[in-house]
């Protein structure tokens, strides 16, 4: 739907700008702010009505950005960064970092409207920016950007790298103890469990030769008994009925 922007809205355009824009867009943000209106007859008089005014507000914005445009290219910037003996930079002097070194100096300029390109800077040397102002005008500053050298360490650090190489085989000593340690003792347990285990199965022979004994004793008596009962046999056969014992023919 068509709006008339009743204010500047950087991302949509100037005060009495006709634009179109989603239905939604325009109910939802631009008519509960104020930033628009609907393009009807009466807004459009009503615009009319007002373009003096706008126009003059126009001259005057165009009018600082001349202002602006001097003071910016009268500038010298110098940015330093981390950076090779090559000249190449530890990452890139971006957009953000311009718009950051400006606002250093009293600058307030929007990031997007700093243009160094798709990739930045990304070696020392000098360089041209350009910033887009009002409209078509802009403002092209220089920016020197410089190498930082970064400090290396001593040999310091590689002592402790030598104390751990040194205490290694020391560690591996006292692990080497710790596991014939463990060795001796798992092999004292075991003579220990083998001891036990002798002298249970000796004390269980001795007993079972002790529960054997008594029984080979009644085994031995019995055939003493038998012929005692063998002579008493004959005489039951020789005895009469009337008790007399029968003599031989």
């Amino acid at each position: 739907m068509k709006v008339i922007l009743n204010k500047d809205l950087a991302t949509l355009g100037e005060e009495g700008d006709v634009k179109d824009v989603a239905r939604g867009y325009a109910r939802n943000y631009l008519f509960p702010r104020g930033i628009a209106l609907p393009h009807t007859p009466k807004t459009v008089k009503m615009f009319e009505a007002r373009k003096g005014e706008i126009e003059a507000k126009k001259a005057q914005k165009r009018q600082d950005a001349l202002g602006l445009k001097e003071r910016l290219e009268s500038l010298e910037i110098s940015i330093s960064m981390p950076a090779g003996a090559n000249g190449k930079l530890y990452g890139a002097v971006t957009s953000q970092t311009v718009c950051d070194e400006l606002a250093k100096q009293g600058f307030q300029i929007e990031r997007k409207r700093i243009d160094l390109g798709v990739t930045g800077f990304k070696s020392v040397g000098k360089y041209k920016v350009v910033i887009k102002l009002y409209e078509n005008s802009s403002a092209e500053i220089q920016i020197a950007v410089l190498g930082q050298e970064i400090k290396t360490e001593t040999s310091q650090p590689s002592r402790p790298a030598r104390r751990r190489r040194d205490e290694a085989p020391a560690a591996e000593a006292v692990a080497t103890e710790a596991v014939a340690a463990e060795a001796v003792a798992e092999a004292v347990v075991t003579e220990a469990v083998v001891t036990d285990t002798v002298a249970a199965e000796v004390a269980a022979d001795s007993v079972a030769d002790a529960e054997q004994a008594p029984e080979a004793g009644e085994t031995a008596e019995t055939p003493a008994a038998t012929p005692a009962v063998a002579e008493s046999v004959p005489a039951e056969e020789n005895t009469r009925p009337d008790g007399t014992e029968e003599t031989g023919a």
